[in-house]
């Protein structure tokens, strides 16, 4: 019941995203002006939602740069293809309760109205390959590629980094 509810507000969030000049300010002091570029890739929706991340994880201060960048860098891979909001809420709902169905629309190099399932799929990879070529850390990287990944089940750093991107990532 708490995940429905956490999908509704997100639902009636992507309804409402907008942004203020004020709500870049982290933008243009955490990334270079590449990494800006990506995160201006996003639709309104997502961006809003990476700020939410970025501030719930800034809170807690002392975190590394890294993971602040990847917070607001780590869906950027959703911007490969236009996703109308139809399409998030048909993907979320399939993922959730036809989990097969959702890979076979998004398999291989889909085309037309199968296209935005895919990269929704690949999107964590698609944001790590260009997080990459915009000269992201390979920590960062490396965190946008796994953050659907659950971590390891060790004490190593980047999976303590894990944790917290999802758990951040989790509430908005």
């Amino acid at each position: 019941m708490v995940r429905a509810m956490y999908r509704v507000r997100q639902f009636f969030r992507a309804l409402t995203a907008s942004l203020t000049e004020d709500d870049l300010t982290p933008v243009a002091r955490v990334l270079t002006p590449k990494q800006q570029a990506l995160f201006l890739r996003m639709s309104p929706a997502d961006r809003r939602h990476s700020l939410a991340v970025y501030r719930a994880l800034d809170r807690e201060g002392g975190l590394p740069r890294d993971l602040l960048v990847a917070a607001l860098l780590h869906d950027v891979g959703k911007a490969a293809a236009p996703m109308p909001l139809w399409v998030r809420v048909a993907t979320v709902l399939l993922d959730r309760l036809a989990p097969r169905a959702l890979e076979r629309i998004s398999e291989g190099e889909a085309r037309g109205w199968r296209q935005p399932f895919a990269v929704y799929r690949r999107h964590a990879e698609i944001g790590a390959e260009w997080a990459a070529e915009a000269g992201c850390s390979p920590l960062t990287v490396d965190l946008i590629r796994r953050h659907h990944t659950p971590p390891g089940q060790t004490d190593r750093e980047v999976d303590r980094l894990l944790r917290k991107l999802q758990q951040a990532d989790g509430n908005w």
